[in-house]
């Protein structure tokens, strides 16, 4: 969609949808925003319903709640902001702030198709009230605007450019390096930390693993060699390799006021124009 489009995605159990604006029915005194105090909660919602299937390292998560359901407070959405992969991510567009602490990765953003028009911005600006509450000043995100389907070509994603951000104010900031993912036959990426996990048998390889078995890999022995398994797993489910451009960066300065937020030097520059189509449909690499 492009970004002064008025339509809103949404989710549920992994497949997309659509609202749009003129729609209405958003009404602020129907929902609230909250931390959501324990990780299980918002991580089993984001893997439900998230298309990726899979959850990052988490600094807070924030849920945005439906109070007026049969009495009792339902999650509607999840926003995680975290950690990523690497602290680059956070230290180059945002040099002058603490990567962890005074910025963060916005890691995950999913509503479900039940949440009208426009809840995803009041949402959003709701989550960083929060977060300033807690010293952040800076938040990151990234939007993939490669098209992905399963092997049996059902489309999964249909790429992002980063629409939410457009619309609330993000500086768009290019995009991150080129490289090339492993992509499974569920239309799911294999990804580079993944595959670190499991040969190193970190914390997060059993789910890893859990992951391929599930798609037809051969269990490993008993003390192998995980790499090796690693390749051979790989193989097994079909894995392909895909020349991926790079996901669109997004950048947001944090403050109470425009002054506090134009103070946060920004490490690399603000672009025009912002993106407005996802890329075209992969090749094999």
């Amino acid at each position: 969609m492009p970004t002064t489009s008025p339509w809103c995605q949404r989710w549920r159990a992994g497949k997309h949808s659509w609202r749009h604006v003129r729609d209405g029915g958003f009404d602020a005194r129907r929902y609230h925003v909250d931390v959501i105090p324990d990780e299980e909660t918002g991580k089993a919602f984001v893997l439900a319903h998230h298309y990726s299937r899979s959850y990052p390292a988490v600094k807070v998560q924030v849920g945005l709640y439906d109070d007026t359901v049969d009495g009792e407070r339902r999650l509607n959405g999840v926003a995680v902001f975290g950690v990523p992969v690497s602290r680059a991510v956070l230290a180059k567009p945002l040099p002058e702030l603490r990567p962890f602490t005074e910025s963060v990765e916005c890691s995950r953003f999913v509503l479900l198709d039940e949440c009208p028009g426009n809840a995803e911005s009041w949402f959003l600006a709701r989550c960083f009230d929060l977060l300033l509450d807690q010293g952040v000043r800076g938040v990151v995100s990234s939007a993939d605007p490669v098209p992905r389907r399963t092997a049996s070509g059902l489309l999964v994603m249909p790429g992002h450019v980063g629409t939410i951000y457009a619309a609330t104010n993000a500086l768009y900031t290019g995009r991150a390096t080129a490289r090339t993912v492993k992509l499974l036959p569920d239309g799911t990426v294999f990804h580079d930390r993944t595959a670190q996990k499991i040969r190193r048998q970190e914390q997060g390889c059993e789910y890893a693993t859990a992951q391929l078995l599930a798609l037809g890999a051969p269990r490993p022995r008993p003390g192998c060699d995980r790499a090796r398994w690693l390749r051979e797993a790989l193989a097994a489910v079909g894995a392909r390799n895909v020349r991926h451009r790079g996901a669109h960066r997004w950048v947001f300065r944090l403050g109470r006021t425009r002054r506090e937020r134009d103070d946060i030097r920004l490490g690399v520059p603000s672009l025009r124009p912002y993106p407005k189509r996802p890329d075209p449909e992969h090749t094999a690499a």
